[in-house]
């Protein structure tokens, strides 16, 4: 018989999910009443803004696992195309993100050592 927290979903759940989606609800319940123009939260869009290009800028400079076999101009093609797409589809983020996977794919099948 295997112990309740050995189970990998349940542990997923218990130790994953829900420590962040309580947060999560969290801010849902204070920040209902904010002005989405206040100084605060322009400075945690700031904030959140600046952690997501910091860890995306890490990930592209430093990449781990099967990311390191992918050539660094690859990576640099990629997010560049991620980001004109993004600015032109009218700042959708779906585009970005499906450009920029899309170069990377062909990228890698056309120069990955």
């Amino acid at each position: 018989m295997t112990s309740f927290l050995s189970e990998p979903y349940v542990a997923l759940v218990l130790l994953g999910f829900l420590p962040s989606e309580i947060w999560r609800w969290l801010g849902i319940a204070l920040g209902r009443g904010l002005d989405e123009t206040s100084e605060i939260i322009q400075w945690v869009r700031a904030v959140a803004t600046a952690l997501v290009a910091g860890v995306v800028a890490r990930i592209v400079l430093f990449p781990p696992g099967a990311l390191a076999g992918v050539p660094l101009t690859v990576r640099l093609v990629a997010i560049t195309c991620g980001f004109l797409a993004y600015y032109f589809a009218r700042r959708s983020p779906f585009a970005g993100v499906l450009a920029g996977e899309a170069a990377l794919i062909i990228g890698t099948l056309l120069f990955a050592r």
